[in-house]
C-alpha cells in the first residue's frame, strides 16, 4: 500500500490558513488501475479514508457533469501517451458541495515507455476565489465611494463660486471632463485639490472660470469638446 502525504500549501489570499487540498498515485494495472489518496484527497470529495474505494468511475462521477466529459478525455490521453496534464474544473463531494480545484500531475512512463502510473496533486481553489472576489469588490466599492466624494466636493466648490445649483454644478463638470477628454474624476480631483491649497486661491479662481468657460452646455454656445 502506498502512502503518500498532503501538500504544503500556501494561498496569499489565505494568508495563513492553508488550502484544502490532497495528492493522488494511480498504478495502471492489467487488471484495472489501483487508487492511492491521501486523506486530502478523501476530504476534498468529502468522505473519511475508509467510506469508500476510489475507483475511475468514483473518481468521475465527482466531476461536474459539464466538466466531465473534458476530464476523461485529458486523463485518456495522457495514459495513453505519457505527458503532462492540469485541469482547472469543478467537483461535486459527497454532500453536494460545488468545489472548484485544480489538478495537476503526469503519467508516469515504465521502462517500456508505457504508462504505468498517474501521480498528482488537487487543490481546491474555491476559498482562494472567494475571497480575491470579495476584496476586488471591497476594493470596487470603496474606489467608487472615493470618486462619488471627489466629485461631490468638487460639484459643491463650483456651488459656492458660482451660485449655480447642484445639477448644473455637475453638468458643468461632465461638459469640463468631455472637453477636456479626461475623466470626470480627474477634473474633479484637480479641482479639490485646488480648493484645499491655502496658497492656491489664484489658481482655483483660474480653474473655476475655465470650467465655467469650457463647461457651458452647448445651447447656451459654449465650445465643443474636442
Amino acid at each position: 500500500m502506498t502512502e503518500l502525504s498532503d501538500l504544503y500549501t500556501y494561498s496569499s489570499a489565505l494568508g495563513d490558513s492553508e488550502s484544502d487540498a490532497g495528492t493522488f498515485r494511480v498504478d495502471i494495472e492489467p487488471a484495472g488501475p489501483i487508487f492511492h489518496w491521501s486523506d486530502g484527497m478523501y476530504r476534498l470529495h468529502g468522505y473519511h479514508r475508509g467510506e469508500v474505494v476510489p475507483t475511475m468511475e468514483l473518481l468521475f462521477a465527482h466531476k461536474h457533469p459539464d466538466d466531465r466529459e473534458r476530464c476523461e478525455e485529458i486523463v485518456a490521453q495522457v495514459s495513453t501517451t505519457g505527458g503532462f496534464f492540469c485541469m482547472y474544473h469543478r467537483l461535486v463531494d459527497a454532500q453536494g458541495r460545488t468545489r472548484r480545484v485544480l489538478t495537476s500531475g503526469e503519467a508516469v512512463l515504465g521502462p517500456e515507455g508505457s504508462v504505468v502510473a498517474l501521480e498528482g496533486v488537487m487543490v481546491d481553489l474555491s476559498r482562494t476565489l472567494q475571497r480575491e472576489t470579495e476584496q476586488t469588490a471591497r476594493e470596487a466599492v470603496a474606489g467608487a465611494t472615493a470618486t462619488r466624494t471627489v466629485i461631490d466636493q468638487a460639484r459643491g466648490i463650483l456651488m459656492g463660486q458660482l451660485k449655480l445649483g447642484s445639477d448644473d454644478a455637475f453638468q458643468m463638470l461632465v461638459s469640463t471632463s468631455s472637453h477636456r477628454n479626461v475623466k470626470l474624476v480627474v477634473v474633479a480631483a484637480e479641482l479639490v485639490q485646488l480648493a484645499n491649497s491655502p496658497e492656491a486661491r489664484t489658481y482655483l479662481d483660474r480653474a473655476v472660470r475655465a470650467i465655467q468657460l469650457h463647461g457651458r452646455p452647448a445651447h447656451t454656445g459654449g465650445r465643443r469638446a474636442g
